[in-house]
């Protein structure tokens, strides 16, 4: 990280210096004003601001506690050991990301000096734009985002070692360079960083954690939901079970439970949505799209896509302006 922005991050605050003067604990009052200690972003947030950050406070146990938004906490140098959900313990290295959506409990051991963590305080809302800009049709998207909604209970948390991945670590000091200076337009420049970073994690998933207890099952359907994404023309759940020398059976079932959806339900739709997308953005013949997506049944492929869409693909295809462009490359 730049020397400069670290330094800043770095500076004592406030609390930190009532802590090294002989306090036992955190200003509860800074964070809440309810006796349940969940992090309130009405007191972290300025009025209509969506995000922010916060460097971690340092030098005293923080108790356990929930917020009301989404946290990101990076690791800009040293560690921190968090306790999630009262038993897991999940320790942070320099470069490393930890999401935590709003049902996780979170306490977080002393750290020191040179332990400089930050703070991504957001709202939902603040996703937005980010989620736009990733495949509405992607179930690795749609996973990735399920795992920070309240309401979606296979995990709380994400946890990212990505230090060696340079364009990761570069649009989250761009992030936190945004937020300390506060520079112009910065909503929509923190809205976009944020959209480029989700698109990296997504390339990066086989980066989540896997000595984390609780993170070995959601690492398996997030590499056998990209596997899908990247091979749907061939894909079988034989040749996915042989990769992640997994059972297959097993691989099935823990699909089903975290996903709501079967491995042929992933991969039928992949390969609608594909279909669909070179419909829409080639001239490609129907017979030569639905081979390139994997099928070699005609009147299977029109079935089910009529099922998914409501129409015939020739139908689909005029309700879209085509362009030219022979590319399949999604």
């Amino acid at each position: 990280m730049n020397q400069e922005l670290l330094n800043k991050l770095k500076v004592i605050s406030p609390e930190e210096k009532q802590i090294l003067a002989g306090a036992t604990k955190v200003q509860k009052s800074i964070y809440t004003a309810e006796d349940d200690f969940i992090v309130d972003s009405r007191q972290m947030l300025d009025a209509g601001k969506l995000i922010d950050i916060r460097p971690h406070t340092r030098f005293v146990r923080f108790p356990s506690h929930r917020h009301n938004y989404i946290e990101i906490i990076y690791m800009c140098s040293g560690t921190t050991t968090h306790i999630i959900n009262e038993t897991t313990k999940v320790t942070l290295d320099t470069g490393d990301l930890l999401f935590l959506n709003q049902n996780a409990t979170q306490e977080i051991l002393p750290a020191k000096e040179e332990d400089i963590a930050v703070n991504f305080i957001v709202l939902p809302e603040f996703f937005d734009k980010t989620f736009l800009m990733m495949d509405e049709r992607s179930a690795l998207r749609e996973f990735l985002v399920g795992s920070l909604k309240k309401n979606r209970s296979f995990t709380d948390y994400l946890h990212f070692h990505v230090s060696q991945v340079l364009p990761i670590q570069n649009l989250v000091e761009n992030l936190i360079w945004s937020l300390v200076y506060r520079q112009p337009n910065r909503r929509n420049i923190n809205q976009t960083t944020m959209g480029l970073l989700f698109l990296q994690l997504l390339n990066h998933t086989d980066k989540i954690n896997q000595d984390d207890p609780g993170q070995h099952e959601q690492n398996i359907v997030f590499t056998a939901m990209k596997y899908v994404e990247e091979n749907y023309k061939t894909a079988t759940l034989d040749e996915l079970s042989a990769q992640l020398k997994e059972p297959a059976y097993y691989l099935s079932r823990l699909i089903s439970r975290m996903t709501g959806k079967t491995f042929k339900n992933l991969l039928q739709t992949k390969r609608l949505n594909q279909s669909a997308f070179l419909l829409t953005t080639t001239t490609l013949p129907v017979e030569e799209i639905i081979a390139s997506v994997g099928y070699d049944n005609t009147s299977y492929f029109h079935r089910i896509f009529r099922e998914q869409f409501g129409m015939t693909p020739r139908t689909y295809r005029l309700s879209h302006e085509p362009v030219s462009s022979p590319d399949t490359d999604r």
